[in-house]
């Protein structure tokens, strides 16, 4: 028996619950149909393999057609989902795990313009800013209909084999009822709190109908929208206590906020530089005050945190649910004693945020994440080691060199800089996101483990590389920014690199041309700006920094909105001349031939990286494969095969910004997916 108090059994009516830690409900939106098919089914057995206790499946799993799901979210309103759903509870408990799911009808928060077109429903005509859509005003009928549904949908998953249903009330149709600001209803279900709350209470009595007293019904919601003229922290106090009251729900799930657009969505699910647990507390109150079995996630991104929530009695269940996108054996490393191993979430949120831009959630920090069908967790050992030479120490070559080391073989890493990191330690100098480098930190700490032979301030050349002998080559030495897109004017702007990297200091007015749309424009404006400089960002996209996503877009906006800076979208920069002291910025359009002029004196180049790629076509004579890659192979998994050269001595591959530029993950799946094969 351990005395951690994240270990210590919860008995939840007729549940027990293995252990303290759980995934609240969240839609990775790996559903193949509508249905939880086989991807979405290995993401949750991983998990529950590992010893988490509850797994809460699908984030809104829909419960009727007018509700269409804009993340890929489960359809609870067919019955082919019982069979889905059956299967992944199974496996799920096969390894201890209680299995629950989060059913919701997303009233505003979806379009019209999906599923089936029908229109969008609510407690009245406001308009959602996040979805956009204009809801028609719920009908009497619509609630008859709308509380069959949920009735229908908590019966299918009884008779799947759940151990139970969470019904979720933040931002969804249930809280557009109980909220002021999205309910201008007359009558039994408008006005007064009692009134706003009967929609909720006429549909836990309907399911509680149809699946009897046992079976687990909790509900997550919010108790407090922090919004003016919204759900204040005293009527959530109320609304816990009927809840409890009601003998309906048997769990709440605490949530503190709005979600209505971005930047309150991003305050509900802290991102990046952003507080940790910043709601814990006030679950905490909800708690000391119905005492009653309570459960909340929000940022609880670490062990320690976790441990004190736990302890401290201000939860029962504690939700670390983008911890365990990043590393699914939290659980098991807590029970062997190695919770320094934990690959830490770094708080990226590249997960949620592809989510909510209609693309599946992936892990930044660990591209087996979403793809258990295809990648492992757990690196595989090989039967036939081999000496493997990297070059190169960012996020790509450290993990190119944490797979080779987990399989078995001798890796040695050559790095040209003093210390790992490559692009990530420019990212890291940025005081709200420094986490990333977490990401360089792990690898670092389990290559060290494992015995990678590291050789830093290492110049590599052709010679110095095949001076080790080597079976296979890494090139991983990434990328330099790009200088070579305007039509004249290089060589007077400098790069958004040189800002990071203090190499260059801020001008006081300052045009920063951003066209690769990612973080390194938007750190170099928040650099400049904190001088107290004019800053105007200019891309000839017609969003801003697209390829930075919402949720992670709202700490950095709300920085920059404090300054004195302006976002100019749908301009390009087509060349920089000097005039004086000063510069002279022409700006061009790719809808016509319309030209603007700034004067400014400093431009600053956000254009991507080109790859720094000399060494790889210096090795490739000496190579057997000739540089070249076997998509197929490395898409099934199997080894590269391939020989151009029988005279070669090694096998070449290049991996991350060194093959072109992309991101973090891009360059780490690179990684992994090459490696654990080789």
């Amino acid at each position: 028996m351990s005395n951690d108090p994240l270990l210590q059994p919860y008995q939840l009516k007729h549940l027990r619950l293995k252990n303290r830690l759980m995934l609240t409900s969240h839609e990775p939106a790996y559903p193949e149909d509508g249905m939880p098919k086989d991807r979405y089914r290995a993401y949750h057995v991983e998990r529950a393999r590992a010893g988490i206790a509850l797994t809460m499946t699908a984030g809104s799993a829909s419960v009727s057609r007018d509700s269409p799901p804009v993340f890929n979210n489960i359809l609870a309103w067919q019955d082919e989902v019982v069979g889905w759903m059956k299967r992944l509870t199974d496996e799920c408990h096969d390894h201890g795990c209680a299995v629950m799911i989060q059913l919701t009808h997303l009233g505003r928060r979806t379009r019209w313009d999906k599923g089936d077109w029908l229109p969008v429903v609510s407690a009245s005509h406001a308009r959602e800013p996040a979805h956009r859509a204009f809801p028609k005003r719920v009908e009497d009928w619509d609630i008859a209909r709308i509380i069959t549904d949920y009735a229908d949908a908590a019966e299918r998953m009884q008779a799947a084999g759940l151990d139970g249903i969470e019904i979720e009330a933040y931002g969804h149709l249930m809280d557009q009822f109980w909220s002021p600001l999205t309910n201008d209803l007359e009558g039994p279900y408008g006005g007064s709190l009692d009134n706003r709350l009967r929609f909720t209470f006429d549909t836990l009595r309907a399911i509680r109908d149809r699946v009897g007293p046992d079976f687990i019904v909790g509900i997550r919601y919010t108790g407090d929208e922090v919004l003016p003229g919204g759900l204040t922290r005293e009527d959530g106090l109320q609304i816990s206590g009927r809840l409890k009251d009601s003998g309906l729900v048997d769990f709440l799930n605490i949530i503190r906020g709005h979600i209505d657009t971005d930047a309150g969505l991003t305050d509900v699910i802290p991102v990046q530089g952003m507080r940790s647990a910043p709601h814990l507390d006030f679950a905490g109150e909800i708690r000391a005050a119905t005492r009653f079995p309570t459960f909340h996630a929000a940022k609880i991104q670490d062990v320690a945190t976790a441990r004190h929530a736990i302890a401290s009695g201000k939860l029962d269940m504690v939700g670390m649910t983008r911890a365990h996108i990043a590393d699914p054996h939290i659980v098991a490393k807590i029970l062997r004693g190695e919770e320094d191993r934990i690959r830490p979430c770094v708080g990226a949120n590249y997960c949620l945020d592809r989510i909510y831009q209609g693309g599946m959630a992936l892990c930044l920090h660990n591209p087996a994440t979403g793809r258990e069908l295809e990648q492992p967790h757990i690196i595989p050992r090989t039967d036939t080691p081999r000496r493997i030479v990297i070059v190169g120490a960012g996020p790509a070559g450290l993990e190119a060199a944490r797979v080779c080391a987990e399989r078995g073989h001798e890796v040695i890493l050559h790095e040209a800089a003093s210390e790992p990191g490559g692009q990530v330690r420019l990212t890291a100098r940025t005081p709200r996101r420094q986490d990333m480098y977490q990401l360089i930190q792990w690898r670092l700490d389990e290559c060290q483990r494992m015995g990678v032979r590291f050789h830093f301030n290492s110049l590599a050349e052709p010679d110095t590389v095949q001076a080790e002998a080597p079976d296979a080559v890494i090139v991983a030495t990434g990328g330099l920014p790009a200088t070579d897109g305007l039509a004249t004017g290089h060589d007077l702007a400098v790069t958004g690199w040189d800002i990071l990297s203090g190499d260059v200091r801020p001008g006081a007015d300052v045009l920063i041309y951003d066209d690769a749309g990612d973080y390194v424009a938007l750190q170099a404006a928040e650099k400049i700006a904190a001088t107290g400089a004019r800053v105007e960002i200019v891309t000839r996209d017609r969003s801003f920094a697209p390829e930075v996503m919402a949720m992670s877009l709202t700490p950095a906006m709300r920085e920059l909105q404090r300054r004195d800076c302006r976002f100019t979208v749908t301009w390009r920069l087509d060349a920089v001349r000097r005039e004086g002291n000063r510069l002279i910025a022409t700006l061009g359009s790719d809808y016509g031939d319309m030209t603007q002029e700034r004067t400014v004196d400093q431009v600053v180049l956000n254009q991507g990286t080109r790859p720094l790629d000399d060494l790889y076509f210096d090795l490739r004579p000496a190579s057997t494969n000739l540089g070249e890659v076997d998509y197929e192979a490395l898409i099934r998994g199997d080894p590269q095969r391939l020989i151009g050269n029988r005279d070669g001595a090694f096998q070449l591959f290049r991996i991350g910004d060194a093959v072109s530029a992309r991101n973090t993950h891009a360059a780490i799946y690179d990684a992994l997916r090459l490696a654990k094969a080789l």
